[in-house]
């Protein structure tokens, strides 16, 4: 029987120069497949108790999923794990691209490295043969000029994963990128590549990958196609401002069907909803304590995803999608290209910020592309010293000369300067605003937008209380990947899985504030499904189409020849939740300490705009949401029951 994983690891020791194959038990693959279940398994059983994240008893995994390569769509992402500088815990960050299906082409699952190199060097796989190789003159190289110097080197096919000036400077908001600037880039695991001296690992394979039944692999992905292809008319870009007034004053609200946001993904891009989602307060304002009326449509304006998508010259796909929201745009100034600015990017960088001025959000994309430094925690790190400065927390002569005031874009853009080169204040805010925090005192950790450690993303939890139930409860906070109740409404995983709750066809908004049994099912569902996603490589993009369109459990089947049930699929996920959640607690992280900052929550709510009144009680949501995985509802610990039955020592 042809399988869809390759059945081997790669073992790296930096320290030793040692390089050694390893063959993970067939019950390994079935209990947690491939992917973030995989680099979990190894993690869990290898890293010590207390190691230091940035010391050579941890290790840096990169992971394909197990879908990769076997003819299922959306299957084009790699993981990359480790125990996080950030929060002291789980740390995995995701990315899509071609640098997936290359690693299984090399013959492996997955590649892990633990040490420290003595001087700076990459690992070159060419047909599943492993050298290590000097990077002494790519140190201090971007991650753009690395890469393309590595294919140079080594062939156009290559695939390149590599960290830029950041994670060489131990950032702890650095990330990992591949092609071209595309960015891996949460829980600060660039760092833990930059502090192991590893500049990059370079892939060049030509092995095939198998499945089950392709037959079934290729008619279950044309089956997807043609949802993925359904005409839905669009209407102009410029209106979506006013879409989103309409969400916003609205009082009732509907189940989403993800066709929608498909078509616009398609169109624009993750930016499509960069306005209509200021608008319904959907995106954070001046470092979360403003709101859409102090963004509105005037200043919004400059971040249309009309005005974005004019600059775009090329649209790309990731490896075996069929949705192609990337893209290249026209950038000026040094870089005269750019990748089109995810949403996450934009407004980090603009509303967070109140910087109105877009050829700057272009060039500071392209600065932090090429450095390999989270572009969320980056806008939050820029916005936590505005309000810092704007309340005498910090003065002039703190940062540098600087000005930071509200929407100075010459000030924001020197400050993100400044943070990449770890130069003057750009050092103290680097490792995140918690750290800065801490080290800035004064009461200032109440402006540090953060969950663990981690800044959040834009997307506000007041709006949507399951985006802040995950940035709280997950094993990797501050996460926006994972779950919201917009995201179950589009996943319509009812429909696959038993015994889930249905959402009614309408409801009143204030109900999402009642948290009640229905609720946790529906966010415990979300972090198994996405936990199951991100071990078989998908894309959540992918998956918001529904689950009767976009087949995960079906191709996973087709590809291993199982008869497994969603419901039984939906418990490998929950198996995969406990065992990060348990490698939290190994490594002594509190599970309350993981809880979203009090104005993330609403707490005191906002008294204007679009989510004045809202707060979300979120030890409401923890013992119930922990109960869902048979952890201890008091602590969110797994329970010594739960772990034997898992088989988890």
């Amino acid at each position: 029987m042809k399988k869809p994983y390759m059945g081997k690891i790669l073992m790296v020791d930096l320290t030793g120069r040692t390089i050694e194959e390893e063959a993970p038990s067939e019950q390994v693959y079935e209990q947690y497949l491939s992917g973030v279940g995989l680099g979990a398994y190894i993690l869990y059983n290898r890293v010590p108790a207390g190691a230091d994240p940035l010391g050579p008893d941890n290790m840096l995994g990169f992971c394909s999923g197990l879908l990769t390569g076997t003819g299922s769509l959306f299957s084009g992402r790699w993981t990359l794990v480790g125990k996080s500088p950030l929060t002291g815990g789980w740390g995995d960050a995701n990315c899509g691209g071609t640098f997936a299906p290359a690693i299984k082409r090399c013959g492996f699952d997955a590649v892990f490295f633990r040490g420290i190199s003595s001087e700076p060097v990459y690992l070159y796989i060419k047909n599943g043969r492993a050298t290590l190789e000097d990077a002494g003159d790519l140190w201090g190289r971007d991650a753009v000029e690395t890469e393309e110097h590595l294919k140079e080197r080594h062939g156009r096919k290559a695939a390149v994963a590599v960290i830029g000036q950041a994670g060489e400077k131990v950032s702890l908001i650095a990330g990992v990128c591949n092609d071209g600037g595309r960015i891996a880039a949460r829980s600060g695991l660039g760092a833990v590549m930059g502090s192991k001296k590893l500049k990059a690992v370079v892939l060049d394979g030509v092995q095939r990958v198998g499945a089950h039944d392709p037959a079934e692999m290729k008619r279950l992905s044309r089956q997807c196609i043609k949802w993925v292809n359904f005409p839905l008319p669009l209407t102009s870009a410029r209106v979506f401002a006013r879409v989103g007034s309409f969400l916003r004053i609205t009082p009732l609200a509907f189940p989403q069907d993800g066709l929608l946001y498909r078509s616009i993904l398609k169109k624009w891009g993750t930016g499509g909803m960069n306005q209509a989602s200021v608008e319904m307060g959907d995106a954070p304002v001046k470092n979360w304590d403003g709101s859409n009326r102090d963004f509105p449509p005037a200043k919004s304006k400059a971040i249309s995803p009309a005005i974005v998508t004019d600059r775009q010259i090329v649209r790309y796909h990731c490896y075996s999608c069929p949705l192609g929201c990337g893209g290249i745009c026209v950038s000026g100034g040094k870089y005269q290209r750019t990748h089109k600015p995810e949403y996450e990017t934009v407004l980090a960088l603009s509303s967070l910020c109140m910087n109105e001025d877009l050829d700057s959000i272009f060039y500071m994309n392209e600065l932090l592309n090429r450095a390999g430094m989270d572009s969320i925690s980056a806008g939050s790190a820029v916005a936590f010293a505005i309000e810092c400065y704007e309340k005498g927390i910090l003065t002039r002569e703190d940062t540098d000369g600087l000005e930071l005031r509200w929407g100075n874009t010459e000030a924001i853009v020197a400050l993100i300067r400044k943070m990449i080169r770890r130069e003057g204040i750009g050092d103290l805010l680097a490792d995140g605003t918690r750290i800065a925090a801490g080290k800035i005192g004064r009461g200032s950790i109440e402006f540090a937008v953060q969950a663990g450690g981690q800044e959040l993303p834009m997307h506000d939890g007041r709006n949507d209380p399951g985006f802040n139930a995950h940035y709280s409860l997950e094993p990797t906070p501050g996460r926006h990947t994972i779950g919201a109740y917009l995201y179950y409404e589009m996943f319509q995983l009812w429909k696959r899985v038993k015994d889930l709750p249905k959402p009614g066809m309408l409801y009143t908004k204030g109900d999402r504030y009642t948290v009640d049994a229905d609720k946790i099912s529906m966010v415990a569902a979300c972090s198994k499904y996405m936990n199951l996603a991100n071990a078989a490589g998908m894309c959540l993009f992918g998956l918001f189409v529904g689950a009767t369109r976009t087949p995960m459990f079906e191709w996973l089947n087709a590809a291993t020849g199982r008869q497994t049930t969603p419901e039984e699929y939906m418990e490998i996920g929950g198996r995969i939740q406990t065992l990060r959640q348990a490698f939290n607690v190994k490594h002594g992280v509190e599970p309350r300490d993981n809880f979203a900052t009090a104005r993330a929550l609403g707490k005191p709510p906002q008294k204007e705009g679009a989510n004045r009144g809202r707060s979300v009680d979120i030890e409401a949501f923890a013992s119930g949401y922990w109960e869902q995985f048979g952890w201890d509802g008091a602590t969110g610990k797994p329970t010594a029951e739960t772990l034997g039955k898992l088989g988890i020592e």
